[in-house]
């Protein structure tokens, strides 16, 4: 049987990472914030970069293997049948590919649409692109609020330009998995509107038990939608650049504007990990979504055990859990960069990096309703899982002592 791959490595490897996860904060600190796994490569995935890397293949992307490797994926897996490689492009990852799908349905100073609180690079992504937000705010299940969204929709077009609603499928931080029914309405939506949705599909294969994934260009309505996906999230291929860009029917045509140029930016390399994740790595993903299972269970526990006052509602999928801190008493200082990624922390994550040395993400940063959350990246070994909430658990229990 494959072992676990998140039980795998000891802190001590892991520390001798160079990585963003690993080298953003001091030694003593445990990082449990940026979306980065602890884990070894899938060995399928190392043994296609290493035969690449002998044969000296370092040059630049060519042909359909990521994309039919995406395509035979999602047959398998989501019985999508009718993923047409012809339309598809590879772009150099999932936001700048977002970002290059909104370019082709809206112009400077058009609308997009978000479900805060959500992925805080999407605010960076949309407003350094000269598009502006409007929020159609998640309800208080942490799932999209289909009457919010009509009426954010109404909003973004009310000024007669372009619109597009921009979403997290499965839903960053929450960890909701939208169902068919909640999708289905989304689209009655957007076509009711005429609002273009670009669905950021990063999450897709991290979909744990007790839930099933539906891309959104599978449901009736969705012809005309545009979609982002990639092995980075799901295979820790964050370092290697590719993602594939999805086109509905209806918008064929638009994904055939792309500019050239684009699909200069993925890596080769990055082309040929994916595109082998997809198409071998099963297996070990299977293995891997049984130990975030058990994770997801622990974290439970460990909350319950060591963090009164905080709440925690497993996710469906992603391995981040959305944790509400706010009958903790933080104040958080909102007025800070919510555009940074590690040096801007408030409230509840600031105060459990000083005191506990456990690095979360702000849950600032992910937009209206964020304030008073953290997010916490569970994909690490059950020791260092365990450690890091005893450690917030004593950090609070002294703090009420003193």
């Amino acid at each position: 049987m494959t072992p676990n791959p998140l039980e795998e490595l000891t802190l001590d490897r892991l520390r001798q990472r160079t990585s963003m996860k690993w080298r953003a904060h001091t030694g003593d600190v445990l990082p449990l914030w940026v979306a980065e796994m602890d884990v070894n490569l899938a060995p399928t995935v190392a043994e296609a970069l290493r035969k690449a890397i002998d044969d000296g293949d370092t040059g630049y992307p060519c042909g359909t293997a990521l994309a039919e490797a995406v395509s035979e994926f999602a047959s398998r897996r989501w019985q999508w049948h009718d993923l047409d490689v012809g339309r598809t492009a590879v772009v150099p990852d999932v936001m700048l590919g977002v970002v290059e799908m909104l370019r082709l349905v809206t112009d400077r100073g058009d609308a997009v649409v978000v479900n805060p609180p959500v992925y805080a690079p999407f605010y960076a992504f949309v407003s350094h692109d000269g598009r502006r937000i409007v929020e159609a705010p998640l309800d208080a299940r942490g799932r999209i609020d289909l009457g919010a969204l009509a009426e954010a929709f109404e909003r973004a077009r009310a000024s007669r330009g372009k619109a597009a609603y921009l979403l997290c499928n499965p839903h960053n931080p929450t960890g909701s998995v939208h169902t068919a029914d909640e999708l289905r309405g989304v689209a009655e939506l957007a076509r009711r509107f005429e609002v273009r949705v670009v669905s950021d599909e990063i999450h897709a294969p991290i979909v744990l038990s007790g839930a099933r994934f539906v891309p959104y260009l599978t449901v009736p309505g969705g012809e005309d939608a545009l979609a982002v996906t990639s092995a980075s999230k799901a295979w820790n291929l964050s370092g290697l650049k590719a993602a594939l860009a999805i086109a509905g029917p209806e918008a064929a045509a638009d994904l055939r504007r792309l500019p050239e140029e684009v699909s200069h930016g993925p890596s080769h390399l990055g082309v040929i990990a994916h595109a082998e994740a997809f198409r071998s790595g099963t297996d070990w993903l299977d293995t891997l979504l049984r130990g975030l299972d058990e994770n997801r269970t622990l974290l439970g526990d460990l909350v319950a055990r060591h963090l009164p006052g905080v709440t925690y509602r497993p996710p469906q999928g992603t391995y981040l859990a959305w944790l509400d801190c706010r009958r903790l008493g933080f104040d958080e200082d909102t007025s800070t960069d919510r555009l940074a990624v590690v040096a801007d922390l408030s409230g509840p994550a600031r105060w459990f990096l000083d005191h506990a040395r456990v690095a979360l993400s702000s849950g600032h940063v992910f937009g209206t309703g964020g304030a008073g959350h953290v997010r916490l990246n569970f994909a690490t070994s059950q020791e260092i899982l365990s450690e890091a909430i005893g450690r917030m658990g004593r950090a609070l229990a002294d703090r009420q002592a003193n």
